[in-house]
């Protein structure tokens, strides 16, 4: 019984292993396509658009609405030790640092995650993209580098709109409901905000952005089995890139932790 368990340890502990060679590797061909030629201008323009332009309205709604329940919640708990004054600088750091790039990091998963890996896992049971190997068209390179650059790229300027209309929609609340004085309310959060602030949010940003496309690029991939293959990748694309992009925020968060 105890070898039996502790080869089941080692199997599951290889079987990891072995995902994470293979996933590691496959982002470096990836990455490595991105710098070589031939380019495809359009491709990246494609899936910068499906990424980016078409994922905004739900980014927006998302950070706007997180924005007036983060006003609402703060002031709440604020008042208890007569700070309320502090909402405008917990707001808007709560949203450029954490909030704005995990949240547009989460819905853009959901949503192109899960359709790069149903795209590309329906190219791979129908063999399309065995037949582009046969037009001398490099899969990798036509079908995956251009999505990881445009998920570099995009995201990043998703997390800008997000901050903007997260600090908008606690202005909203704090003025409106609260009876906050606007030009004040103002003032503290430009008092609060940093640099370092934004550009954490946009490295974040950028790291959340390649490891969406990278799942749903490698799911798709490397599905097998017909239509179940397809829908077990699509679901796999989007649980992987979401652990991962909460895995990485704290990382990332760690590594520019200032006291």
């Amino acid at each position: 019984m105890v070898l039996n368990t502790v080869a089941a340890i080692g199997r599951v502990a290889l079987g990891a292993c072995r995902a994470t060679g293979a996933l590691a590797l496959f982002a470096v061909e990836g990455v490595s396509h991105i710098f070589r030629p031939p380019y495809y201008p359009r491709r990246v323009a494609a899936a910068f658009a499906e990424m980016g332009f078409f994922s905004l309205p739900v980014v927006a709604l998302t950070a706007i609405f997180t924005g007036m329940v983060l006003a609402l919640q703060a002031s709440t708990a604020l008042s208890r030790f007569s700070a309320e004054s502090a909402s405008a600088s917990l707001v808007v750091l709560s949203v450029t640092r954490e909030l704005g790039p995990v949240l547009a990091g989460l819905m853009v998963a959901g949503r192109v995650g899960a359709a790069t890996a149903a795209e590309l896992g329906t190219m791979r049971v129908t063999d399309q993209i065995d037949a582009l190997s046969t037009l001398s068209t490099v899969p990798m390179k036509y079908l995956v580098a251009p999505r990881l650059l445009a998920g570099i790229l995009a995201l990043p300027l998703l997390v800008v709109v997000a901050d903007i209309l997260g600090v908008l929609g606690g202005f909203i609340i704090a003025t409106l409901k609260l009876g906050f004085n606007g030009p004040i309310y103002i003032a503290a959060t430009l008092d609060h905000l940093e640099v370092a602030d934004v550009t954490l949010g946009l490295v974040k940003a950028a790291v959340f952005g390649f490891i969406i496309a990278l799942m749903g690029s490698y799911q798709g991939y490397n599905s097998r089995g017909g239509a179940q293959g397809v829908g077990a990748a699509t679901t796999m694309a989007v649980v992987s890139a979401s652990v991962l992009i909460l895995a990485f925020d704290y990382v990332l968060s760690e590594l520019f932790f200032v006291r």
